[in-house]
């Protein structure tokens, strides 16, 4: 199972960066995606929209003003399910990602992958 983390970013304080880690601590495989080039324990930040075929889980890290661009990417990409982290719920997108047969939570990636219910 692949995750990709959008809006992934080579800060330490910064929850995307904290989340790239802890997946990989859990064993998951990332794929990080963000607007500044960099690394995050050895995973490349991807610009742009490369393409993937097996993105299991997207978890946002993106503010909902800056989600609308990435609507038709996210949800070509055909992950079973999109996390909408704290701060990144967008009704809209969650209707068009659920539309096209994708799963939506509003839920918190760390606090998941720390209760085992990731």
């Amino acid at each position: 199972m692949k995750t990709l983390v959008l809006g992934a970013s080579t800060n330490p304080s910064r929850y995307s960066f904290i989340a790239v880690n802890r997946l990989l601590q859990h064993g998951h495989q990332v794929y990080a995606v963000g607007i500044k080039k960099g690394s995050i324990a050895g995973i490349e930040i991807n610009n742009g929209k490369p393409e993937y075929t097996d993105v299991d889980t997207v978890t946002l890290y993106l503010n909902p003003t800056h989600q609308k661009e990435w609507y038709s990417y996210l949800i070509n990409l055909k992950p079973r399910r999109i996390i909408f982290n704290p701060g990144t719920e967008n009704p809209v997108f969650e209707k068009l990602a659920n539309d096209a047969g994708i799963e939506t939570e509003e839920a918190c990636t760390l606090v998941m992958l720390s209760t085992g219910v990731y």
